[in-house]
């Protein structure tokens, strides 16, 4: 069985406790309509606010990033251990209706969106669940960037919720046959970690292997334009 195999932790200087507020999300109230989901905000301490983002990877592209990519350090580190541990499982399966506790747990990063990010989707059959956890200090006014939980696929405007992405904001969807999401379009730093629980580990590996091949494609077109 091929477990996640991100990058070797740089250690930071200081000591670094736990940084997710679990107490929080397990107190959140899960809703159904239209699909199960939960949303909790002040799930991170303001105090560990500016170690984060210190920690947090220097990402120059657009996109989620898969943890074998990025370098894991102090406060940043810490988080994503936290997010990795067995609790959030425990927690998010009692509050979704889904058993998360021995699936592949794919864990990706974002630091910018472009302005085709967002668009009106379902997720794969291949995943079980998502998770997201925000970590901007601000948002500007305007509702772009902010992800809706939306009632059908043709329009922004049937919206049953909408995920502020400020700091500490969690939010966690199980995945159905109608779980339509999007957000309307943002250009510009929006920093999350995106905790995706998957039905297998080749559903794992394929997903893994085709986020390594979309930094590489980005990151050659990108070389291609500067030359």
């Amino acid at each position: 069985m091929m477990q996640n195999t991100a990058m070797k932790t740089i250690p930071h200087a200081e000591s670094v406790a736990p940084l997710l507020q679990l107490g929080a999300i397990a107190r959140g109230v899960p809703q159904n309509d239209p699909y199960p989901y939960l949303m909790v905000s002040n799930t991170l301490r303001a105090e560990d606010a500016p170690a984060i983002k210190r920690d947090f990877p220097d990402i120059q592209k657009s996109g989620y990033l898969p943890l074998s990519l990025l370098a894991r350090q102090g406060a940043f580190d810490a988080l994503l251990n936290d997010l990795e541990g067995p609790d959030l499982a425990e927690i998010l399966s009692d509050k979704l209706g889904l058993d998360l506790r021995d699936k592949p747990r794919m864990i990706t990063v974002r630091k910018w969106s472009a302005g085709n990010d967002g668009r009106i989707h379902n997720d794969g059959e291949a995943k079980i669940a998502t998770s997201l956890l925000y970590l901007n200090e601000t948002w500007p006014q305007g509702d772009g960037g902010r992800l809706r939980v939306l009632r059908s696929k043709g329009s922004f405007d049937n919206t049953a919720a909408e995920v502020p992405p400020v700091y500490g904001t969690f939010f966690a969807f199980a995945r159905t046959e109608d779980s339509w999401h999007g957000h309307k379009p943002f250009t510009g730093e929006r920093r999350v970690i995106q905790i995706t629980w998957l039905r297998s580990w080749e559903d794992y590996n394929r997903k893994e292997k085709r986020g390594r091949v979309s930094f590489l494609l980005k990151r050659l077109l990108s070389s291609s334009y500067e030359g």
